[in-house]
């Protein structure tokens, strides 16, 4: 029975190779023309073989040692800094770093690839260089010069971790309500930085010599609410003159102890006439940070991937070795003898359940990788109208990928524990683990409701849902292709063009109610974003169905994709119209305040 973590290396090939050809579009991106499909695919191997092997093996023990904090330092679990200084000389933090900063310059595809792995294997791990990304990107883009030449390389690399110090007790979701205070350092081209921030990940840690971290503060002559907000950053040792270092303001005043992610510090941290720099404009800082937090948005997505992934891999391992009963049926290719019991994996219950998972885990394995793949097309692409398209296309993909993988992730967590059974329940078969790490990525990175509000609020209503007619074409031809193929797959090419009709219909109407109730689109937004998460992945299905429909008599793995594609259609799918209902019904109906 498999119980540690084994990375999906054919799915993600297939994906790759297959669903997106993304090697063709390589070719055409003067820095890629050597980067083929077997190289990409040495990369994924070489990651996935650290990560099971260094990385998996840490999830379990760490989760019931968790952090340990003694006066103002951190201890992180056993193997955990060892682990992170071999990811670090590996060079795995700089995978898709541009080479003009010290990276290896591939693409954000295989990044995205590799952080499905890290989640799924040990997510506790992950939290405290899931931001190094993020950091490098806004550092990059925003950073003085002074910043760029002392701080960014050792961030980029990996070798300094960095933090996002947003919340405040009074502040969480509404940062306009920050009160951290900061004021010009005479004699400097710094600012000393007061104030205390909550749920720091990796605030503290023994993971690297330094920590820089990303403050959201106000200047003295800041307006009040978000545009009053200006970012620093502030490292917690500051270089001396004597080329030794100096402790700087920043004071890890604790640690939570949480419902999970045990192995990674969650800190309260104090900054005391902390000294750092601005970075980007005054009063601009949510600009700045944006940059920060879109990256880290879908790397979240890709935790509740990876959630999903080792909750599917895990039940199904056990299903097919845990008899209980004798099933209604048994695969025609099994033979249960009289009396005895049947492999769980033989039930209809059980069936559906990993059916289910299966379904939702390859699906959103495809759209999480197409768009990494738009965000690759977004910053390379030749042409500057395909690079603006792209960029629009994952900007409205970011928040759906976020809030739908995240909120599948624990409810598969959920599913697959009901798999297990009393066992599920109990550490050592480590699916309870999963349930509880899983269940913070629908909360951090603005939780699920803001991510749809986002997409429908400010990103498909006020541009007269042009970013969406943009998906909805992609999607509408993916159907036409498929309705030109065989029965198989022109049932699904015409149920996806169904689907993009009801979008569009349900859109129109949102509008139409939102002009005489403004509260309309706050009222739907959740039930709006999972509607079109079915959506992406009836689309994901669709494809790859065309796909492997005519590989009759290949290997089992596209007659696996056969069978669940067509399992999706039949089943999971839906819940699109119990989604759709919902939005319908709040387009009509108000919500009494409680």
């Amino acid at each position: 029975m498999t119980l540690t973590y084994q990375a999906p290396l054919r799915d993600m090939r297939f994906v790759m190779d297959e669903w997106l050809d993304a090697a063709s579009w390589w070719r055409d991106v003067p820095e890629w023309q050597d980067l083929d499909s077997h190289t990409a695919q040495q990369v994924l191997e070489q990651a996935a073989r650290f990560v099971e092997e260094r990385i998996a093996p840490l999830n379990a023990s760490a989760d019931l040692e968790g952090c340990h904090f003694d006066a103002g330092k951190v201890t992180t679990p056993a193997g955990f800094s060892k682990s992170y200084a071999e990811f670090v000389e590996a060079g795995w933090p700089t995978l898709s770093l541009d080479t003009a900063h010290g990276g290896q310059g591939l693409p954000q595809l295989l990044d995205v690839a590799l952080q499905e792995m890290l989640a799924g294997a040990n997510h506790a791990w992950l939290m405290s260089p899931g931001l190094t990304h993020g950091a490098t990107a806004c550092l990059q883009r925003y950073g003085s010069e002074r910043v760029k030449r002392e701080l960014l390389p050792k961030v980029a690399s990996g070798e300094w971790l960095s933090t996002m110090c947003l919340t405040e007790p009074q502040a969480g979701s509404d940062v306009g309500l920050i009160r951290s205070r900061a004021t010009a350092a005479p004699g400097t081209d710094g600012y000393f930085i007061d104030g205390s921030k909550i749920f720091i990940s990796g605030g503290a840690h023994d993971l690297t010599e330094n920590i820089v971290h990303l403050v959201l503060a106000r200047l003295p002559d800041a307006p009040p609410g978000t545009k009053g907000l200006s970012l620093f950053v502030v490292p917690e040792w500051l270089a001396g003159d004597d080329a030794g270092r100096s402790r700087n303001g920043v004071h890890c005043e604790g640690i939570e102890k949480k419902m999970g992610l045990k192995g990674s510090p969650t800190c309260t941290m104090r900054f005391e006439r902390a000294f750092g720099w601005l970075v980007g404009e005054a009063h601009r800082g949510l600009a700045c940070l944006f940059v920060m937090m879109n990256a880290a948005r879908l790397q979240v997505a890709m935790q509740g991937l990876g959630h999903a992934h080792t909750a599917w891999q895990r039940s199904r391992a056990y299903a097919q070795e845990r008899a209980q009963m004798r099933a209604p049926s048994v695969p025609l290719d099994a033979t249960v003898a009289p009396g005895q019991a049947s492999p769980i994996a033989f039930h209809p219950a059980m069936r559906r359940i990993l059916m289910e998972l299966r379904a939702v885990v390859e699906g959103e394995r495809a759209i999480g990788y197409w768009t990494a793949h738009w965000l690759d097309v977004g910053a390379r692409h030749a042409d500057a109208a395909e690079r603006e398209q792209a960029a629009q296309l994952a900007s409205l993909l970011t928040p759906i990928a976020k809030a739908f993988f995240t909120a599948n992730g624990f409810d598969a967590a959920s599913n697959a524990l009901q798999v297990f059974g009393g066992y599920g329940y109990i550490h050592e078969y480590g699916i309870e683990q999963t349930l509880r790490d899983s269940r913070v990525s629908m909360l951090y990175e603005g939780t699920n409701e803001i991510q749809a509000i986002d997409l429908l609020v400010r990103k498909v209503l006020p541009d007269g849902s042009q970013a969406l007619g943009l998906l909805l074409r992609h999607v509408r031809a993916e159907a036409q292709f498929c309705e030109e193929s065989d029965p198989l797959v022109r049932s699904a090419g015409v149920k996806l063009r169904e689907l993009v009709e009801a979008v569009e219909r349900t859109t129109q109407a949102i509008k139409t109610r939102q002009a005489h109730d403004p509260e309309t689109a706050y009222r739907v937004a959740d039930d709006y974003l999972a509607m079109l998460g079915w959506m992406l992945l009836a689309f994901a299905w669709a494809r790859t169905l065309r796909i492997a429909a005519p590989l009759h008599d290949s290997e089992a793995f596209y007659v696996e994709k056969r069978e669940t594609g067509r399992f999706f259609f039949d089943y999971p799918l839906a819940a699109f119209a119990y989604r759709r209902s919902l939005v319908e019904a709040g387009c009509v109906a108000t919500l009494p305040h409680v």
